[in-house]
Formats: C-alpha cells, structure tokens, sequence
C-alpha cells in the first residue's frame, strides 16, 4: 500500500479565493485609510524602535491589515476583541487613539497602560479591546471567557480572539474550542496564519495545515479566507457573526495572511526568501489591491495622496507626543496591581 501524500504548503503566494462582494466607493476608501493608518504607524514604530525609542519587544503587522480592518467593518459595538502580542493593528481598528498607543510603545504617562506594560499589554474597555497578550495562546482561553460573560448575560455580542498558526498549536487552544462549543458560546476565532509563527514555516510545524478544519473534531465550523482581501475578510466576519449570534456557538475563520517583516523587531527572517515576500507584495498587497480598484472607479490620484498625508499627519504628531510625554513617576510601580 502506498505511503499517503503529505500535503505542503504553497511556496508562491497565497491561495486565491473566489471574488468577493464588491465594496462601495465609501467602503474602499474607509478601508483604504483605516489599513494605511495601521502601515504608516507600524512603519514608524520600527523606525522609533531602530532609533531606541521604543525598547523590550515589538511585533509589527505590516501586510497582515486586511484581517482585522475587514473584521471590524462585520461586528457592531458592544463587540469584543482580543489578540495576542501582535496587537497595534488591532488597537488602531478598534478606534483606539494613536497618540495612546505610540506613547505606551514608549513607555510614557500618556499611553494606554501608563506606560507600564509596553508593545504587548495595552487595553481599553471604552473600545472593547481587552488586551495583547504576551504568552502565546493565552488569549484564547480570555476570549472563550468573555464570549461565556455574553451567553451568561443573554446579550447579543459576539467575542473575537485573534491568534496565529504557531499558536494554534496550543493545547489550551483545543480545551477552549471544547468548552465554546459544549456551551454554544458566541466566539469568533480568528486564526492569522501569516505561514511562519515564529519562524517556522507552517508545512513543517503543523500536521494539518488547513487551519480551519482545527474545529472539526469538535463540530465547530469554519472557513478558509484571503486574509489579504478587506472585502473578503469583511463577508467572511459577517458570516461567522451571524452564525454566533443565532445561537449556534463559535465559528473559525483562518486568515490566510502574510507578514512582510520578521517575527519581531529582533528576527532577520532569513528562514525565506527576499523573492517569496516582494512577490506577496507585488501581487497581493491588501492597501495596493484597494488602491487600484479605487483608481479604476476613477478616484483621483490626488485624493487618495491626501488620505496618506493626513494619515501621516496623525501617525507623525503620535510619534512627537509619544518622545516627549513625561515617563511615569516611580510611585506608579505600585498602582494597578489590585482592582
């Protein structure tokens, strides 16, 4: 009997789904600045980093902006969302206030943890984003809670937790999917797989390297998407939204996704090749494929530079506010520990 095939990953590009529902003009362009707002910050969140300004670890998004700026565009206020440490993005789609985040990057007064927790641990209950988290795979079981909190209370919010293929591989990821489902709880899982966790490619860490049959074992739906397509993602969200919210428990979307720089500020990323990514950016970058289908819908040149220039705008005044903002004062040490 023959040896069964083993299934590899694709080593050009991503896997190309079929076409989306079309965006609105109005559409495109709020996605268009919500995702070049995510760039330009994460850009010069490296620079500052580069320049010593930022310290610890730091964990950039660029090129994975599609997933949760589509995701946003599907849920509704009163909706949650948590991440891992790979959060900026998340932060920013959740309406969170550039000039926060930066300074918490830099450790100031001003950012969203006093400046006490850094890249990874800022929140904010007013926007309903309930933190990065540092341990990988943590956030899944936090998200599986808070879904719990919304079946407990009867309201009709749903929970969104972020996580990617590394940390898929968590056996607290699979007690979580257990517990979501027994108990129909309305949990999004979003799974991000960007195809290198760490620095491992996906075809030589995980067995079953369709991401969004992880669930099957426990009856949990879900559904392989171009992470790399706002509209997309967008339909894809919505989908599982409705899902949770009828009541029929949690739903997983993997976001075939990919991310242009290392693992952190500290990886090379020499585990692939200079070739493998340009291409990616060439073909599938999710800021230029909305770009130029609002160029084909005969937005002006012009326009779409002002959207980039006050987005700069707003990233390059969170930058001077976040070298400038006073650093918090030693007695902080203290505070926040109890609630």
């Amino acid at each position: 009997m023959a040896a069964p095939k083993k299934s590899v990953a694709k080593d050009s590009g991503l896997e190309k789904a079929s076409s989306p529902p079309e965006f609105t003009k109005e559409q495109e362009l709020w996605a268009l600045r919500e995702m070049l707002l995510i760039r330009r910050f994460e850009e010069k969140a490296g620079q500052l980093y580069g320049m010593g300004a930022i310290g610890g670890f730091c964990h950039l998004y660029i090129g994975q902006e599609a997933v949760v700026v589509g995701m946003q565009m599907a849920l509704k206020p009163g909706d949650e969302v948590i991440t891992g440490y790979r959060d900026h993005g998340h932060m920013l789609a959740c309406g969170m206030d550039a000039k926060g985040v930066m300074a918490e990057l830099t450790g100031r007064r001003g950012g969203y943890s006093k400046g006490k927790g850094g890249s990874m641990h800022m929140f904010s209950m007013e926007k309903n984003f309930f933190g990065g988290h540092g341990i990988v795979g943590a956030q899944v079981s936090l998200g599986t809670g808070l879904a719990f909190a919304n079946r407990y209370r009867g309201n009709d919010f749903v929970s969104v937790t972020y996580f990617g293929d590394g940390a898929a591989n968590q056996g607290q990821v699979y007690e979580s999917f257990n517990m979501a489902e027994l108990w129909k709880l309305p949990a999004i899982y979003v799974i991000e797989n960007n195809r290198y966790a760490m620095g491992t490619a996906v075809s030589r860490a995980s067995a079953q390297q369709d991401f969004s049959k992880r669930g099957a074992s426990f009856n949990i739906p879900g559904k392989q998407v171009d992470g790399m397509d706002v509209r997309a993602v967008k339909a894809a969200g919505e989908e599982a939204a409705a899902w949770c919210r009828a009541g029929n428990g949690p739903f997983i979307l993997e976001m075939q996704t990919y991310r242009y720089r290392g693992h952190s500020m500290s990886d090379p990323a020499k585990y692939r090749t200079r070739e493998e990514v340009e291409k990616v950016r060439h073909d599938q970058d999710p800021i230029e494929q909305v770009r130029n289908r609002l160029l084909a819908q005969k937005v002006g040149e012009q326009e779409l530079k002002a959207i980039d220039a006050e987005v700069r705008e707003i990233v390059n005044a969170s930058a001077d506010f976040a070298q400038h903002d006073p650093e918090p004062d030693p007695s902080e040490l203290y505070t926040d520990i109890y609630r």
